[in-house]
């Protein structure tokens, strides 16, 4: 049966979920626009505007999996609405900022709470729970595809408004494209009509939150997989914060920035598409292993040569594919591994460990730039750990493989 015939009655929801996750995700991938002109007008370090972003890292982290419970007992429409309204207020008062304190508020806590609500793991958990397991995995790299556009439309906007008006004028616009959050979560929220397949094989859908959670840290696939996840946040947190600041040091002209992360939201829908078509034929948690391997690679193929316009224009293609990929093979394989009712919760587990990364990638190259005045240190301790964590992942996949779903259908 074609593709679009088997989804069509579940449309609207997989548009809302990808609306969602394309504005919440774009949106907070694009604040490291503002990090030059906003720490320069408000009197802050650099190192204070990385920690709010490492906050913001952690808040969404440690939340994730209490917005993923949460699903189980109010359904994910109240979650999802609230996290966009959590969203706009983050952004306005970032807007409005003077200080430390309203930045940390502002883009830490309040932007990081948004996005246990409205980010990866309940797009994810939404679309899965959405569709039939044979075509899941596509349909997961399609959401996280469209999901990957956000830092393609914010990305140039923020830039041209920062330069044009101000970065309070960019921020601003930043406010006005996340109220579209509160209707495309809206309609993702019809997934709460859906019912849950029945349970099959290792399926958790009867366990309590805690057995859930506990089963889940017995497995060693998961284990390997959440050990791991770590340092995919590090490595991707460090490039949208610090990736402008490190192109403003080499004399590159600003808008280089915008167009890179562009490139990134670019190539990630490709990337995006790849990988969920990829995790539907072949083992996902070898995918993910190779996916951090050849990160790695190109961190270190680039910060290895001279910055120029064509280098970080490359390089950002090749960062954009290898990006959000992980989304979908994170979410399918916690989907197999554990069924889809404690799906957001478990992937909120997984997911803890990614936003301690993004927090040492965040905060941890603001401080070492600030130490050394270099981001020398930092991006090669991103590349050594990249590639111990790939390497143990690829071969702990190969040693305890699994059947994707079309070789467990045929």
């Amino acid at each position: 049966m074609p593709l679009l015939q088997v989804l069509r009655p579940t449309l609207p929801i997989l548009v809302g979920a990808s609306m969602m996750l394309t504005l919440s995700m774009g949106l907070r991938q694009s604040l490291g626009i503002f990090l030059q002109p906003l720490t320069h007008d408000i009197h802050i370090s650099v190192s204070d505007f990385t920690l709010a972003l490492a906050v913001q890292n952690l808040a969404w982290g440690f939340l994730q999996p209490m917005a993923g419970a949460m699903t189980v007992r109010y359904g994910f429409r109240p979650i999802m609405v609230v996290g966009a309204l959590l969203y706009i207020a983050g952004l306005a008062l970032m807007t409005t900022a003077h200080g430390l304190v309203s930045i940390m508020i502002g883009a830490g806590v309040l932007i990081g709470t948004s996005l246990a609500c409205t980010a990866n793991a309940i797009a994810m958990s939404v679309a899965a729970r959405a569709v039939p397991e044979t075509v899941r995995s596509t349909v997961l790299g399609i959401v996280s595809a469209a999901g990957s556009l956000g830092a393609l439309v914010s990305a140039p906007i923020g830039q041209m408004l920062n330069e044009g008006f101000g970065w309070r004028i960019g921020l601003a616009g930043f406010v006005i494209l996340s109220v579209v959050m509160i209707p495309t979560a809206w309609y993702a929220g019809r997934v709460d009509k859906m019912p849950l397949p029945k349970p099959v094989g290792d399926d958790i859908g009867n366990a309590t939150a805690f057995t859930a959670a506990k089963t889940a840290f017995s497995n060693a696939s998961f284990v390997v997989m959440t050990c791991a996840y770590m340092v995919c946040g590090m490595q991707l947190v460090f490039l949208t914060t610090h990736l402008p600041s490190y192109l403003a040091i080499c004399g590159l002209d600003p808008m280089l920035s915008a167009q890179t992360l562009g490139m990134i939201g670019g190539f990630n829908v490709l990337g995006s598409l790849f990988f969920g078509w990829a995790g539907q034929r072949w083992n996902k948690l070898a995918l993910l292993g190779a996916i951090y391997i050849f990160r790695s690679l190109a961190l270190a193929w680039y910060f290895m040569l001279p910055a120029t316009p064509a280098s970080t224009l490359l390089f950002g293609a090749i960062m954009g594919f290898l990006w959000m990929g992980v989304g979908p093979l994170t979410a399918g394989a916690v989907a197999e591994m554990f069924g889809l009712r404690w799906q957001a919760m478990i992937q909120g587990l997984a997911f803890m460990s990614h936003q301690i990364g993004s927090f040492l990638g965040a905060y941890g190259g603001g401080l070492i730039y600030d130490s050394l005045g270099s981001y020398t240190l930092a991006w090669r301790i991103g590349v050594a750990l990249g590639l111990a964590g790939g390497i143990i992942q690829l071969a702990f996949a190969l040693i305890r493989p699994s059947q994707p779903p079309l070789l467990k259908a045929a």
